[in-house]
């Protein structure tokens, strides 16, 4: 059996469909990236201006929430297609921020700062160089329609009537030659195609990424999740301080107190202690239904015991609204990955159900070998949308939870809806 070409065959069309699929993602930021890139400029540019005016203390934050949410969605697709991992570095807005405070705070924040910069940069050198890919993917079939014909419409023969690249077109033969051009291109495009689609996503990184060196910026982001990490904590345990001195705890003193009131009424008024009695039943399976629920905040048993497909199944079951649940996760994850991605999918359920008043959520995990493992989580709802990170949503929270496992967030929501949050964090599976 000639393994050997069918394994050559099978590398082959693994880097055809590879090269394929690279080209149509070009294509795609080539047409939508550089619009998107010119109209929030010319947002970013108006708001801005009318700042001294007043208007702008009021437009410019919400501007600049449009303008991050189109980066988080270019650090994600980088993430996704290209294996380059841009690391969001805005600083939080102080909480209860007049507009005159959070709008100077954004204008004065370096990240935003580095957003506006790469925006004309993106209309212009990113366009070019994702253009560059998608040609390389469409240009070739011009040179073989030009051989089946095509030459004829633009000259009878006698004179050059068209050229294709530098191949001047004027019969069939050179026709012939601009085929064979364009299946030249085309091997080459196969080969590079996925190349230089990383090309522009290493520029956005020039452009996006903090100026400080890798080590020190890698420094300051896990200070700060550190510091995130040890408030949240703090916070959880004085929740599961309140919730067992408020709930079981006092259940158990009260049941206590009927306990002993019931061993001094049996013998003088055994009616009045079998009520007791039934009483303290009550109160014990409250107790035990409050310490179950609690357990199931800190750590769900079923995260624990059958994994995060299955928990976040469980989560969906107890939404208000019709949840749709797909996954595809061929094993387990790491105990903190799980954690971390169960509670942020119950915080965005949440911000659905509350904020945005949706009616119907899709939750789709995934997890994907390449790049050394990423789980993959979209959470879309048909709600109202609106939904920006840093708004007091509970998204700005999600944010820092993935950012201790290198975590990336990205938001789309217009007005009017749906709202899609995406979250993607690298680790591997069992």
């Amino acid at each position: 059996m000639d393994t050997d070409g069918d394994h050559g065959k099978t590398r082959t069309g693994r880097r055809v469909r590879t090269a394929a699929i690279a080209g149509a993602r070009a294509l795609l930021l080539a047409v939508v990236a550089p619009a998107g890139s010119i109209v929030l400029f010319v947002l970013s540019v108006v708001s801005i201006v009318l700042v001294p005016l007043g208007i702008g203390l009021f437009t410019t934050p919400w501007v600049l929430a449009a303008v991050r949410a189109f980066a988080d969605w270019r650090r994600l697709l980088a993430a996704r297609w290209g294996g380059v991992r841009i690391p969001p570095a805005y600083r939080p807005v102080p909480r209860g921020a007049n507009p005159w405070g959070r709008c100077f705070h954004l204008l004065g924040d370096p990240a935003v700062r580095r957003d506006l910069l790469w925006l004309p940069v993106d209309m212009t050198a990113g366009f070019v160089t994702a253009v560059l890919p998608a040609a390389l993917l469409l240009y070739p079939f011009e040179g073989f329609a030009l051989a089946a014909g095509l030459w004829r419409v633009f000259t009878d023969g006698t004179y050059v009537g068209w050229w294709y690249g530098f191949v001047p077109v004027g019969g069939q033969l050179s026709a012939l030659a601009a085929a064979a051009l364009g299946a030249a291109l085309l091997v080459a495009g196969v080969y590079t195609i996925p190349y230089l689609l990383r090309v522009h996503f290493l520029l956005t990184r020039s452009v996006l990424a903090s100026g400080q060196g890798e080590l020190a910026q890698r420094v300051r982001v896990l200070t700060e999740t550190r510091r995130d990490a040890v408030d949240t904590s703090a916070a959880e345990l004085r929740r599961i301080e309140r919730d067992l001195h408020d709930g079981a705890q006092a259940r158990l003193v009260a049941m206590g107190m009927d306990l002993g009131t019931i061993d001094a009424l049996i013998e003088k008024d055994p009616a009045k202690a079998r009520h007791l009695l039934a009483q303290a039943r009550r109160s014990s399976a409250e107790a035990l239904t409050e310490l179950r629920d609690l357990v199931r905040g800190i750590h769900p048993p079923v995260l624990a015991e059958r994994g995060l497909g299955d928990a976040v199944r469980a989560l969906a079951l107890r939404m208000p609204v019709a949840t749709e649940v797909d996954v595809d996760l061929p094993g387990r994850l790491g105990e903190p990955v799980e954690a971390a991605a169960y509670f942020a999918v119950s915080e965005v359920l949440t911000n659905a159900v509350k904020h945005a008043g949706a009616g119907r959520v899709w939750v789709d995990l995934h997890h994907t070998p390449e790049h050394g493992g990423m789980l993959r989580i979209a959470v879309t709802d048909d709600g109202g949308g609106g939904a920006v990170i840093g708004t007091g949503s509970g998204l700005s929270g999600v944010e820092r939870r993935l950012g201790t496992f290198d975590g990336v967030l990205a938001v789309s929501s217009p007005a009017g809806g749906p709202t899609m949050v995406t979250m993607e964090i690298p680790c591997a599976s069992s």
